[in-house]
């Protein structure tokens, strides 16, 4: 099998990794379909190919599960829906399946919406907003208020705010370091165990004391955790499962709906024409009222947007663990092997996808969209794994966009040009914008 240049004793890749790890994904397609890369003296083999990629999340998912980036994972979100597997994994999905149900969906828009105006208000013509910032704020106090809508939660929206960007900023580190780096009393390890630790004990504080109180039964998603019962069993989750599964949701939403929101409103700053037809859209299908559910399958034009933006900055890497053998690519791999693969590269190869540095979003237009196969593009995963809130994902950005972009233009402040930084997506270290009335 092929293995990626560039490697060095003890620590195989992972200096490649640290320091340009979207750079060296990407380049592992030149190599082979199937790639062996050493994480320290650990091998994983990362899938580099649609197909491939398809193998392992499609065609023979019931010979995989959760591999080490999710191990990793586990401080935060414990044996959550991402980092479970087997019966649990299919108990708990059946559990949370009708939390992002089109109807429940619904009844969080008002919380969306009411959040994105307050951002929007929030600014004043000419300021300059650090974007990546503003976003991730919108976006974690989106989840906060939808996961604890009472009093009691108040300490885990705060704990949330301050706590999971230090999480998610060193998470994929973690996972492509040698396992005995995590000993060393470095500032990232240190941060990084703190900060998980203290999210960890302030919401299995607020599941304790909302199901001793009885104050459940709201629409938030804890209260709706607390109160499923599974259909089968009749069982319902403990305070630990409970806990897991909120830690896991907030992992799982804070950090693509921030990232995917800031290069939305980048890219347009750089397609003026894009723009304006969105703008349009939104005057025709809005017009003055806040956005609502009804409003969102109705801006085709900002799906497009969307989709383009999840296309060229998503999800930075992923990784799976044979439980048997399975043959990958004409390769036999043996239980207990790591296999990888990066959906940011996937979506950027050249042979799926024309232009495909280009941010295009008339790639998406219905008489365009046949031109990529399913298997090519996979913003949320595939198969019994595919995360289960995208469509959570995909409502709360489109009524962002469509509340923002009524109301304001922005424009790159000068001095920066943002730069992609991978993290369990590939967000921008900066991006300060300059922002103007739309009216102006």
């Amino acid at each position: 099998m092929p293995v990626a240049p560039g490697g060095i004793p003890l620590l195989g890749h992972a200096l490649s990794l640290w320091r340009e790890p979207l750079g060296f994904l990407r380049s592992l397609r030149d190599s082979g379909d199937l790639v062996r890369v050493n994480l320290g003296t650990l091998p994983m083999y990362v899938a580099t190919s649609a197909d491939l990629v398809h193998e392992v999340t499609v065609r023979q998912a019931r010979s995989f599960e959760k591999g080490r980036f999710f191990d990793r994972l586990r401080p935060l979100a414990g044996n959550g829906l991402a980092n479970s597997d087997g019966e649990v994994h299919r108990r708990h999905r059946r559990l949370i399946q009708p939390m992002f149900h089109p109807q429940r969906i619904a009844q969080y828009t008002e919380a969306m919406s009411a959040n994105a105006r307050s951002l929007a208000d929030s600014w004043t013509p000419g300021q300059t907003v650090e974007l990546e910032a503003a976003m991730a704020q919108y976006a974690i106090e989106t989840l906060a208020t939808t996961l604890f809508s009472t009093d009691l939660g108040r300490p885990a929206v705060v704990a949330v705010r301050e706590n999971l960007p230090i999480v998610l900023k060193n998470l994929l580190m973690r996972a492509a370091s040698p396992r005995f780096l995590d000993r060393f009393p470095i500032r990232a390890n240190r941060d990084f165990d703190a900060a998980a630790s203290t999210l960890r004990k302030v919401i299995d504080e607020v599941v304790a004391e909302t199901r001793r109180s009885g104050t459940g039964g709201q629409n938030d998603l804890l209260s709706v955790l607390l109160d499923a019962r599974d259909g089968e069993t009749g069982d319902a989750l403990s305070d630990v499962e409970v806990r897991d599964e909120l830690s896991t949701i907030l992992f799982a939403g804070a950090e693509t709906t921030a990232a995917t929101l800031s290069w939305t409103f980048y890219e347009l700053s750089r397609s003026p024409e894009t723009e304006a037809a969105l703008v349009a859209e939104i005057k025709d299908v809005v017009g003055d009222r806040p956005v609502t559910v009804e409003d969102v399958p109705r801006l085709e034009g900002v799906r497009r947007v969307l989709d383009e933006v999840i296309r060229l900055h998503g999800v930075t890497m992923l990784m799976r663990r044979t439980t048997a053998e399975v043959e990958l690519g004409g390769y036999l791999l043996p239980p207990g092997t790591e296999v990888g693969f990066s959906l940011y590269a996937l979506h950027r190869d050249p042979g799926l996808y024309a232009d495909a540095d280009r941010f295009d979003p008339d790639r998406w237009l219905p008489e365009r969209r046949g031109e990529i196969a399913r298997t090519s593009y996979i913003p949320f995963g595939a198969g019994n794994r595919k995360c289960i809130g995208d469509s959570f994902v995909w409502t709360e950005a489109t009524i962002a966009l469509a509340t923002i972009l009524s109301r304001w233009s922005l424009r790159p402040a000068p001095g920066h040009v943002p730069k992609e930084v991978a993290s369990a997506v590939a967000h921008a270290d900066l991006m300060p914008m300059v922002v103007t009335p739309r009216d102006a």
